[in-house]
């Protein structure tokens, strides 16, 4: 999590300002998201399906992080201005909890064995952090931007049932 000085009182409501406003999450539910998605389309994996899907867990999110800080310097930012080292540094920071989100589902998977599970109840445990997670990560955006509880319990409301969504495709996609 970004190091957050607190700033001036604010009113009830009022939107936070600063460094603290600017810090978005969103990386994390999207994150979070396709790591589950990654859970429901590894269904067959080869002779050592833990490590793989671990490794495509956390390759995935790599990926992606890369393709979304390539995104925002390239597809916005270098129409304004070239990048320079201090912003690219920045936009690697904003979107790490792309990759910060498929750490969790990953290590429930490495540690599927000491809980006795085998490989399917592993992409279950996988499953339910990763949606867990995005359900997390949306209330904490929330939270950082300021937003009322009942807008939080909004979001983590919209969230949940996203995440079943992927849940009822891996059911359906199983049976």
């Amino acid at each position: 999590m970004p190091r957050i000085r607190p700033g001036p009182a604010r009113a009830r409501g009022a939107p936070r300002t600063g460094r603290r406003a600017h810090a978005d999450y969103t990386g994390g539910v999207y994150g979070s998201m396709l790591a589950a998605s990654v859970v429901v389309g590894a269904g067959s994996l080869g002779s050592f399906p833990r490590l793989e899907l671990v490794l495509l867990l956390l390759f995935t999110g790599g990926v992606f992080w890369i393709a979304h800080v390539h995104a925002q310097l390239f597809g916005t930012r270098l129409a304004q201005q070239a990048p320079d080292r201090r912003v690219v540094l920045h936009v690697c920071r904003d979107e790490w909890p792309i990759v910060k989100a498929a750490v969790p589902p990953a290590a429930a998977v490495a540690v599927s064995p000491l809980l006795g599970l085998d490989v399917r109840g592993a992409l279950w445990l996988a499953l339910f952090v990763a949606v867990a997670g995005q359900v997390g990560w949306s209330v904490a955006a929330a939270r950082r931007a300021g937003a009322p509880r009942r807008l939080m319990a909004a979001t983590a409301t919209v969230n949940l049932l996203l995440g079943l969504l992927i849940v009822s495709f891996k059911i359906v996609l199983t049976h």
